[in-house]
């Protein structure tokens, strides 16, 4: 929803070089309330045009999302990320890795808000960690923690781009029938890794790595935190254990999962299946620009989701689920597939999503 009586937000993108910026340049462009006014990356790209700053000197144009790069955005001088003014922006994107972050965010953060793609904030106690249309109700902690860091900004992290399908679909499990615990398995795509160092051809092809360090860790901390419920200036988080293994494969984009969970009473495949549809619709319909019509899609096709077919659903903002069926081995406990564009609703997309909520909400102000 755009308002056009009122001036765009302006925006920043800081780690705008790198492969998770590249996706909220992309994504923002021709944004009906959002508009990006400036760039930062390291001090190596500083001072360049940012054409300049990702063009090798035999050429080479290193931009890598699918979508075309802004002329706009092409011609705008890349500032140092370390003294990057942020008072000049209504909100800041971080897309750096957690170090940098750790550093670097709280300074944004006394002028302006901060969304960010690091884990360096996700575990404060004053910290939301907020996906839209499962958790809006934690937007509230964003007060408390301004007043209590004296900010007149505030960070808010997205989650890991792997917490983001489990969690969008345990939500209504949860709230619905209760959970007493999840196994989940993930075959995650290769973006997910980044460029630099990222995977490489030769790991991955005819492969599957079987591990990817702190992912698990993360899946399980951040999913209990984001079903949680606010208490004071804290969230206390959901209680059930999480048990998960997490693989890379051969896949670029979208992260595939088999989730089985046990429920804590008894409900048919039509409740199961018919909470997973109806959840979600205190985000969409709200109608923001990145929102799409569903949250969660179920397939009743057994051979769906596919990643490949799948992942796009929603502009990359529907969370795809199929196979679902009784796990007959568990009381109460039920088995289903998943797929997730890690790139979009697990990062870029889905941080803009946030802004656009905190935008309408007052949250965010221009």
């Amino acid at each position: 929803m755009s308002n056009s009586t009122q001036r765009k937000a302006q925006v920043a993108v800081v780690g705008a070089t790198g492969l998770a910026g590249q996706q909220f340049l992309a994504a923002l462009r021709d944004h009906p309330d959002l508009e990006v006014t400036a760039v930062a990356a390291s001090k190596r790209s500083a001072g360049k045009t940012y054409a300049e700053a990702i063009s090798s000197p035999s050429g080479q144009v290193g931009w890598y999302a699918t979508e075309p790069l802004d002329a706009r955005i092409a011609g705008l001088t890349v500032a140092d990320a370390e003294g990057f003014d942020a008072s000049t922006v209504d909100l800041v994107f971080t897309c750096v890795d957690a170090g940098p972050a750790r550093e670097l965010e709280p300074v944004y953060a006394q002028h302006c808000a901060v969304i960010s793609t690091a884990s360096a904030f996700r575990y404060e106690d004053d910290v939301p960690v907020i996906i839209p249309g499962v958790n809006l109700d934690h937007v509230e902690l964003i007060e408390r923690q301004r007043a209590k860091r004296g900010w007149k900004g505030f960070i808010t992290p997205n989650p890991n781009c792997t917490t983001v399908g489990l969690a969008v679909t345990l939500a209504p499990l949860y709230r619905t029938f209760g959970i007493e615990r999840v196994h989940m398995v993930s075959m995650q795509a290769v973006s997910g890794a980044g460029r630099s160092p990222g995977v490489t051809a030769l790991d991955v092809i005819d492969n599957i790595i079987p591990f990817i360090p702190k992912e698990e860790e993360k899946v399980q901390r951040e999913t209990l935190k984001i079903l949680g419920k606010v208490d004071g200036d804290v969230v206390v988080p959901a209680s059930f254990p999480i048990s998960s293994t997490c693989t890379r494969v051969g896949v670029l984009e979208g992260h595939t999962e088999a989730v089985h969970v046990q429920l804590s009473r008894a409900a048919d495949e039509a409740e199961v299946a018919g909470a997973m549809r109806q959840f979600g619709r205190e985000l969409t319909e709200r109608h923001y620009h990145s929102s799409p019509d569903e949250l969660i899609f179920v397939h009743d096709d057994p051979f769906r989701p596919q990643v490949h077919m799948d992942r796009d659903r929603g502009d990359g903002m529907t969370t795809v689920v199929g196979r679902l069926r009784r796990d007959e081995g568990t009381e109460n406990g039920w088995k289903y597939l998943l797929v997730s564009h890690n790139t979009k609703m697990g990062a870029a997309k889905g941080c803009i999503l946030l802004a656009e909520h905190l935008l309408a909400e007052g949250v965010i102000t221009r």
